[in-house]
């Protein structure tokens, strides 16, 4: 009873209103299990590919029929009768079909929704906890909630470049607490904004994208006020954290970081380790994530011999949740954590190999939604599976 019967892909909207793709398997029981794949506004080059229809009759070409037709028949035919418990066999299975380095034949998101749809389905038939079903009885730590509060980069129009600013309430007892601490300052926050004269628009994401008039530092400051307001300590009960997606404006040019939207002007990978170092010394930052270009392999050296006893130096664009390129950072020492986009890579299987391998070598490991998402909560039982710890 616990054999595919059925894969059944169609086109959903994620939570900007883009096309993306649902995949609901059925097993022999009529058992079923459904998941929605997440599509990110900012990618670094090696990630996965996601198969578009380039329709521009249909949202603006960015439709995913192609992608849903592949599973409702190429992938479809292949998994009728497997075990839907085997998880490993069926994404090889799903990865060898493909037959790409990239998966761009079937489309990562075409393969994605359906790996992560038998993790439901198999949790379902056995009538467990999506959590306990993936990482046993050792799952049992809830994560610590990073909390995206204010979007810059390419994730709102704002006068910021840096992409995502976050509080971290790292010093409480109960994820319950923490939660409540991080909307506390989410709606002290907003009345800071508006204190201060600043329009109170949300960017992709839902933090606040404010046109801030003195740079990428004064993001900090706001949040550091809303932090006072709702009367918590920085550095004690709430600590900041920073994603800067550096790929969104790095010159391949001129190898240089042109920080366009907040006329800091152009630095060198040499300036922006100091500037990050002045940060680091000056707010209670303790996690910053892509601060570097992918291929700025010696300035990513540089800044994680200086910063890496000091805060958590994270990998998003420079990993992409891939075993391999991960395995060449380990080599090359640098970074220290990993963020975990199961998109990034097409498979359940490849995501928790990327996991593993980080934990093995010490490298600590976050759990990450996507810009563009859906009602589908499957990165939370994976953090807790995985006793990643962050969220």
């Amino acid at each position: 009873m616990y054999r595919i019967k059925d894969v059944y892909a169609l086109e959903v909207l994620d939570s900007r209103g883009n096309p993306t793709i649902e995949v609901t398997i059925t097993l022999n029981n009529n058992i079923k299990g459904s998941a929605i794949v997440p599509s990110g506004a900012s990618k670094g080059f090696k990630e996965a590919y996601e198969l578009r229809d380039n329709d521009k009759n249909r949202y603006l070409g960015k439709g995913v029929l192609k992608a849903v037709n592949n599973v409702n028949t190429i992938i479809k035919n292949k998994l009728i009768g497997m075990d839907v418990t085997n998880q490993l066999l069926i994404d090889k299975t799903l990865i060898l079909l493909d037959g790409s380095k990239n998966k761009e034949n079937l489309g990562a998101n075409a393969i994605l929704g359906v790996s992560l749809a038998v993790a439901k389905a198999a949790a379902n038939y056995y009538n467990i906890p999506l959590f306990k079903y993936i990482g046993g009885i050792n799952a049992k730590v809830l994560p610590t909630p990073l909390m995206n509060v204010i979007n810059g980069g390419a994730h709102s129009s704002s006068t910021i470049d840096f992409q995502e600013y976050f509080i971290i309430p790292a010093n409480f007892k109960s994820f319950k607490e923490a939660l409540r601490a991080g909307s506390e300052i989410f709606h002290h926050l907003k009345d800071v904004l508006k204190e201060n004269g600043y329009e109170t628009n949300v960017g992709d994401e839902g933090g606040y994208a404010p046109l801030c008039k003195n740079g990428n530092i004064e993001p900090l400051e706001l949040i550091i006020k809303a932090i006072k307001k709702a009367s918590y300590i920085p550095g004690k009960d709430i600590f900041l954290g920073l994603d800067v997606a550096a790929n969104e404006f790095y010159n391949e040019n001129t190898k240089t970081y042109d920080l366009k939207k907040s006329n800091e002007g152009s630095k060198t990978s040499n300036e922006m380790i100091d500037y990050y170092i002045d940060l680091v010394n000056k707010y209670p930052i303790i996690t910053i994530e892509d601060a570097l270009n992918e291929n700025d392999i010696e300035g990513w050296k540089k800044l994680t011999l200086k910063l890496k006893d000091k805060i958590q130096l994270v990998g998003d664009d420079l990993f992409v949740t891939n075993k391999e390129i991960l395995s060449e950072g380990i080599k090359n020492n640098i970074a220290n954590s990993v963020l975990i986009k199961y998109n990034q890579i097409g498979t359940l299987s490849e995501t928790l190999a990327a996991i593993n391998l980080a934990k093995s070598n010490n490298y600590s490991t976050i759990i990450s939604h996507r810009s563009g998402e859906s009602e589908d909560s499957f990165i939370a039982d994976l953090a807790v599976a995985t006793n990643a710890m962050q969220i």
